[in-house]
């Protein structure tokens, strides 16, 4: 068996803002659980049979807001492989979310990134080659 990420777990200011994005980005992604709990201890899987992602709602506001790739320790982003990069940049864009990152030129994989409302940002890339050799082709830049 190859290894591979079953879960992430993030803290959220707002579980259902999140989940909203999640699921608009992964239509596949339902939830998986939601323990039903007040505002400070409530938390959802979200996912499908293979991977998952664990929200818990935080009851602590951060005292700085988090800024992906400015050299701070913590996740830059998380990254998803997806079908059709195209359809959900459309998806994302149309609900109102904000997109981080630039297209890229890669011939084998589109990648496209949002921020979630929290300022996380997500990767969602759509490979054209089932070829290992291909896919991760650093050389090409994109």
């Amino acid at each position: 068996m190859d290894t591979r990420l079953e879960h992430a777990n993030l803290v959220v200011r707002d579980v259902d803002a999140t989940l909203r994005f999640l699921q608009t980005a992964l239509p596949d992604f339902g939830v998986r659980h939601d323990s039903g709990g007040g505002s400070s201890d409530r938390w959802v899987h979200v996912g499908n049979d293979h991977a998952y992602v664990a929200l818990m709602q935080s009851s602590v506001e951060p005292a700085e807001a988090w800024t992906p790739y400015v050299g701070r320790p913590g996740v830059n982003h998380l990254g998803f492989v997806v079908g059709d990069a195209g359809a959900l940049r459309a998806r994302m864009r149309e609900a109102g979310y904000t997109e981080s990152g630039v297209p890229n030129a890669h011939p084998w994989r589109k990648r496209v990134y949002f921020l979630d409302p929290d300022g996380n940002d997500w990767e969602f890339v759509e490979y054209g080659s089932d070829d290992p050799a291909l896919r991760n082709d650093y050389a090409l830049r994109g």
